[in-house]
C-alpha cells in the first residue's frame, strides 16, 4: 500500500505578522513551489489528499492556515485583501521570491487579490471554483447554499449537497473524497471557530462590493488556468467564463457532471491538468478556452 505523501507531511509554523501561521510542505524541492488557498471555512485538512499527492509527484506544495484559521494564530482578517496581504507574507517569510497559487473558491479570491497587489510574487495562478465579485447579470446562487453552509456544523450530506451534484455519480465520488478526509481531521480535528467565520462571512461580502476583483482583472496578465465544475451550486460557472474572458491570458475548463468540489471528484485529471499547465515549457492554450 502506497504512502500519501501530503498525508505524511508534518506541519510547520512560522511567524506572520507577529502570528504564528501553520502550513505543511512536501514533494520535490526544488523548481518554483505551489501555494494553495483555501475555501470558506476550510483548513489545510480539508484539501484532499488524492490532489495533493498529483500535484506533489512534479511539484513542492505549500498548503497553509490563514490568520486566526485552523492551527494558526492571530486574528482573521475580515476582507479578502488583508487575507491576500497574510498569504503574500508568508510566502515572502517562507523565503520565495516567486510560487504559482492555486485557490479554490474563498481561496481563489484571495489568490485573484495576491495577484493584484503582490504581482511581484505570482508566476502563474490556477483559480478553481471562483469568481471575480459583483459580477453583473451572475445567475442568483440559490438560498439554499447559505443556509447549509453557514449551519455552526455541517455534516456529510450538507457536504454532498455544496460541493456535488446530487445524482448517484456525485453522491459517490462525494462521500469517497469525505472518507480521503477522515484521517487527517480525526487526528488534528481542526475546525474553523465561529469568529473566523464571522470574519470571513464580512470579507466575502466585502468581495461582492467594494472589493471585488471584477473590475481589476486587465491588470493580472500571469497565464491563468480557470476551473470548476459545470454543476457548481456555489458559484455558477458562468462566473468562470467571465473570468476566463476578462482576464488577459486565460484558459477555462469546466468537469462535466461535477460541481464546486469538482477538483476532489476528479483529483488525478484535474491535478494532471494543473501540472501540465505549470509546466515552464507549456502555455496556456494547453487549456481550451
Amino acid at each position: 500500500m502506497s504512502t500519501s505523501v501530503s498525508a505524511a507531511a508534518p506541519t510547520e509554523f512560522i511567524d506572520v505578522h507577529g502570528a504564528s501561521i501553520a502550513y505543511r510542505r512536501f514533494g520535490p524541492d526544488s523548481g518554483v513551489p505551489l501555494v494553495l488557498t483555501q475555501r470558506f471555512r476550510g483548513t489545510m485538512d480539508h484539501w484532499d489528499p488524492a490532489l495533493l499527492d498529483v500535484l506533489a509527484s512534479e511539484r513542492r506544495v505549500i498548503v497553509f492556515d490563514n490568520a486566526g484559521v485552523g492551527a494558526s494564530e492571530g486574528e482573521t482578517p475580515g476582507s479578502i485583501p488583508q487575507m491576500a496581504q497574510t498569504a503574500a507574507a508568508l510566502i515572502e517569510e517562507l523565503g520565495y521570491a516567486e510560487v504559482d497559487l492555486l485557490g479554490w473558491s474563498m481561496g481563489g479570491t484571495v489568490a485573484q487579490w495576491l495577484s493584484l497587489n503582490h504581482s511581484h510574487l505570482v508566476r502563474r495562478l490556477v483559480l478553481a471554483g471562483t469568481g471575480p465579485g459583483a459580477v453583473p447579470d451572475s445567475p442568483a446562487v440559490p438560498a439554499k447554499v447559505w443556509q447549509v453552509a453557514g449551519k455552526p456544523v455541517n455534516d456529510d450530506e450538507d457536504f454532498l449537497y455544496l460541493f456535488f451534484t446530487e445524482d448517484g455519480i456525485g453522491r459517490s465520488a462525494g462521500l469517497t473524497h469525505l472518507r480521503r478526509l477522515d484521517a487527517r481531521l480525526e487526528q488534528s480535528g481542526s475546525v474553523v471557530s465561529p469568529q473566523a467565520v464571522q470574519a470571513q462571512v464580512a470579507a466575502i461580502g466585502g468581495y461582492k462590493t467594494a472589493d471585488a476583483a471584477y473590475p481589476h482583472l486587465g491588470k493580472i496578465t500571469v497565464p491563468t488556468f480557470v476551473a470548476n465544475g459545470a454543476h457548481d451550486v456555489m458559484v455558477p460557472s458562468y462566473e468562470s467564463f467571465v473570468l476566463s474572458q476578462r482576464l488577459p491570458e486565460a484558459g477555462l475548463i469546466l468537469y462535466p457532471q461535477a460541481g464546486h468540489g469538482f477538483l476532489f471528484q476528479y483529483p488525478e485529471q484535474f491535478g494532471q491538468h494543473v501540472l501540465e499547465f505549470l509546466d515552464t515549457r507549456a502555455t496556456v492554450q494547453l487549456v481550451a478556452r
